[in-house]
């Protein structure tokens, strides 16, 4: 009898020592689980959602009363441009924290570092303490970077990203800043002359060569087209191109611009040489021609701008891939152009420029060199009448008042994205959401 009890105990022993088995094997799996779920919601949270490509583009001038006209200039009224493809967008109010209508300086200062300053700042604020730009927090979280402009990149827009002053003019210090500490490792734009000295064709007056420097610091330095070209893609090279002395070339100017990359070339160049950084990147684009153009009430020149700006961001999207964000905004707006009559619906290119049959002018602006040389607003030209004196064939394209150059106006500019982020772009915003947008995603 004390056999068979031993030998069931023995039974009893076995069955619980394979419950507990089982038990310690389903809390291990169990563990295994959820450690896989935490896992897998951490990658997506913290890593899949901080995007491996973040660029901002900046189009001077870009308000919403030129997508329309755009979308005409390039193929008519039912064409679609690539900004049109980007889901999420919004109305920025721009306003400097001094006036109602920003410089650029200071609307440029706002999208780089989120705070409002006074007209004429670059990156500092009223009490002169510099304020750290979408660039700079970038570089400290390991990203590589990247500036280029169809402009000077010595202008405020770009200078707003790089520098820290309250003299606007003062280029020859805006070019030391740039160069200064390599801060940015691919930048390509306009403006050489503000980098080399009179004796070498430029407008320095320490004769300091910034691009001998820097080319004896290691960077590639690249005057033309065909020298971009060449860099190969697979390089991890700190690039400073200086194609003008001043600005790029507009197309039709096509002896100058055929030497020029484009601005879509550039940032096609710029995202190959950036996106073997390990962190990802931050690429800043500003079109700066579409200003030019507008302030010298050129709509022919600044609807091809806009075009090509069109065509930069369609490059990017391409080429920067599906876990990119971009973010497409203006700074301030300028000129009030505006497309009137009734142009035929598949009416495009220079079929909208000049006037129409009945002698009246498809394009007028606001203010600007197109206007009559006097204190009131011109009167359009009747049909048969002999065609106004003075500035830019303003028979073409009549400015309400006349200006040398025409004046930023006060209404909203636009911004537009796609990617992570990017749905905080909704309603009417404050043109410091775009910096506050960056930086959380950086």
């Amino acid at each position: 009898m004390l056999l068979r009890w031993r030998s069931v105990d023995k039974r009893e022993d076995a069955a619980l020592h394979r419950d507990v088995k089982w038990r310690n094997q389903l809390l291990a799996l169990f563990c295994l689980a959820a450690f896989a779920a935490l896992g897998v919601l951490y990658f997506q949270q913290w890593v899949v959602q901080k995007p491996f490509a973040i660029i901002l583009f900046v189009g001077e001038g870009l308000a919403p009363r030129q997508l329309a006209p755009a979308r005409m200039f390039v193929g008519g009224a039912d064409a679609r441009l690539a900004l049109d493809s980007m889901p999420h967008l919004a109305l920025l109010m721009n306003a400097s924290k001094d006036f109602a209508v920003p410089d650029q300086a200071a609307a440029a200062t706002a999208l780089a570092t989120g705070v409002k300053v006074n007209n004429g700042s670059l990156g500092v604020d009223e009490n002169g303490q510099a304020l750290i730009t979408s660039l700079e927090l970038a570089r400290q979280r390991g990203r590589a970077t990247g500036l280029v402009t169809d402009s000077r990149l010595t202008s405020p827009v770009c200078a707003a990203f790089f520098s820290h002053d309250h003299d606007v003019a003062n280029t020859e210090k805006i070019a030391f800043d740039l160069t200064e500490g390599h801060k940015i490792d691919i930048v390509m734009g306009g403006g050489a002359a503000d980098f080399l000295p009179a004796s070498k064709g430029g407008r320095r007056k320490d004769n300091r060569d910034l691009l001998l420097e820097l080319r004896s610091d290691g960077y590639d330095i690249m005057r033309t087209r065909s020298e971009l070209e060449n860099i190969p893609a697979w390089q991890r090279a700190h690039l400073f191109g200086a194609f003008a002395d001043d600005e790029f070339a507009f197309p039709d100017q096509l002896q100058q611009a055929s030497e020029q990359p484009t601005l879509a070339d550039m940032v096609r160049r710029a995202i190959e040489l950036l996106q073997y950084n390990s962190r990802g990147y931050l690429l800043v684009v500003d079109a700066g021609l579409m200003r030019k153009a507008a302030e010298q009430n050129n709509a022919e020149r600044m609807l091809r701008a806009i075009a090509e700006l069109d065509r930069a961001v369609a490059t990017a999207r391409r080429y920067a891939g599906a876990r990119s964000t971009i973010v497409v905004c203006g700074d301030v707006a300028i000129g009030g152009m505006s497309i009137n009559g009734m142009p035929f619906r598949r009416d495009n290119g220079i079929a909208l420029l000049g006037l129409n049959a009945r002698g009246e002018p498809w394009i007028t602006w606001a203010t600007g060199p197109s206007g009559m040389a006097t204190s009131r607003a011109p009167a359009l030209p009747a049909e048969n009448s002999q065609p106004l004196q003075g500035g830019h064939a303003p028979q073409d394209e009549p400015a309400a008042f006349y200006l040398n150059d025409a004046l930023n106006t006060a209404e909203d500019v636009l911004a537009i994205g796609s990617g992570s982020g990017t749905e905080t772009l909704q309603s009417v915003t404050d043109n410091t959401t775009v910096f506050r947008l960056i930086r959380d995603n950086l």
